[in-house]
């Protein structure tokens, strides 16, 4: 067995033994805390430039197959578990885990206390790390060198990353009741499947689209995805939502697309200390008193009172939160009363569950059937 170290920014190393590619990766080190769809977690682009922490002890049992992907690659920068499954046991298995982890060059580190790490992190918060095996496992003073001059997640605009460069075009699945223009700023497969299935066709554009470019469109809809990165450095996103909305296109965002439209009304965002990561997470619909448990990844949140309906501060009528968290009162969701927008934090379309939430679906195309006058709701 080859020895691997993963080194945090505070100094702390936890020894183990490498797994998957041999080699070092540095990224923003964060715990999930989903029990399964770990394949769709390594492959959604909301984790470029993060390190993942699996608290779940058993991993990669179940393997890899092409069908479960939430994108065209692994995106995570390095891969840390407790116990790598030494077999695979599912009948739609194509390869382990490992293998695909060695394939597409990220590196990992098993036989880790993984709970130690969890807490870890959760006591002093995410931070800067780095995983080390083969040639890149050096001393300890090193090692933590070149975790202390990686970049910090914190200002990092990261879009540019994970979007796509060219727009591509979907056709709606059944019956087509208007079209929708996508920003990409990290989408995941299924995000694109549930607008297609709501009879969207949809037109999947690059972050750095202008307006004039999406408005030549004419879409009936604007969808903001998912994505990595600092909302606060992503100006030209919140600039191009801002025109969005005084051309009163009817507007849907989820996660990243949640903290963009928080600051395209005037609120500021925040940096959490540990995030919100897995599948098992409980928020409350304000307006249903509703708990629905969600599948979430981010590491900022909007500044927004979670107890009355607001100003916008950027001009766009009145807005209120429509979900926060249940765990620590987090922001999950804005509703703006006055134009049609809104947005939530969490993962409606979540590949491997939960599935309380992807009724939000129906919900945008409802919006673009009061807009556009019809009844087919």
């Amino acid at each position: 067995m080859t020895e691997a170290a993963l080194v945090l920014e505070d100094g702390t190393v936890f020894r183990g033994t490498a797994y998957g590619k041999r080699g070092r990766a540095l990224g923003e080190a964060v715990f999930s805390t989903g029990m399964t769809g770990y394949q769709e977690t390594l492959t959604d682009p909301s984790y470029a430039g993060q390190i993942i922490v699996q608290t779940a002890p058993h991993i990669g049992v179940t393997g890899v197959n092409a069908e479960d992907d939430e994108s065209k690659r692994i995106w995570a920068e390095g891969y840390v578990v407790r116990a790598a499954s030494r077999f695979t046991s599912n009948w739609r298995s194509e390869e382990t885990l490992e293998a695909r982890l060695e394939r597409e060059g990220i590196v990992g580190i098993s036989r880790v206390d993984t709970r130690a790490v969890t807490l870890h992190l959760r006591d002093k918060g995410s931070m800067r790390a780095g995983v080390f095996s083969g040639d890149e496992l050096t001393a300890d003073a090193d090692m933590l060198a070149q975790v202390l001059n990686s970049p910090e997640m914190a200002g990092r605009s990261l879009s540019e990353a994970v979007s796509v460069t060219e727009p591509e075009h979907y056709d709606a699945i059944g019956e087509r009741i208007g079209s929708v223009a996508v920003l990409d700023l990290g989408i995941k497969s299924s995000t694109i499947q549930y607008l297609r299935e709501r009879g969207f066709e949809l037109t999947v554009l690059p972050q750095d689209t202008s307006f004039e470019q999406l408005s030549a469109l004419a879409p009936d809809g604007v969808f903001y995805s998912n994505g990595p990165g600092d909302p606060a450095a992503s100006t030209g996103q919140i600039e191009l939502l801002q025109q969005i909305l005084r051309a009163d296109i009817p507007y849907f965002g989820i996660c990243f697309g949640n903290q963009l439209l928080g600051r395209a009304l005037g609120f500021d965002t925040y940096k959490l200390t540990f995030g919100h990561r897995g599948i098992n997470q409980p928020v409350l619909d304000t307006a249903t008193g509703r708990v629905e448990i969600t599948s979430q990844n981010h590491g900022f949140a909007v500044d927004a009172p979670i107890d009355e309906v607001v100003d916008s501060p950027a001009g766009f009528g009145r807005v209120k939160v429509s979900h926060y968290s249940l765990n620590d009162q987090v922001v999950e969701g804005l509703e703006a009363i006055d134009i049609p927008a809104f947005s939530v934090q969490f993962h409606p379309e979540s590949a491997a569950g939960p599935h309380d939430s992807v009724h939000l679906f129906d919900r945008f195309r409802e919006s673009i059937n009061i807009r556009k006058g019809t009844t087919n709701a």
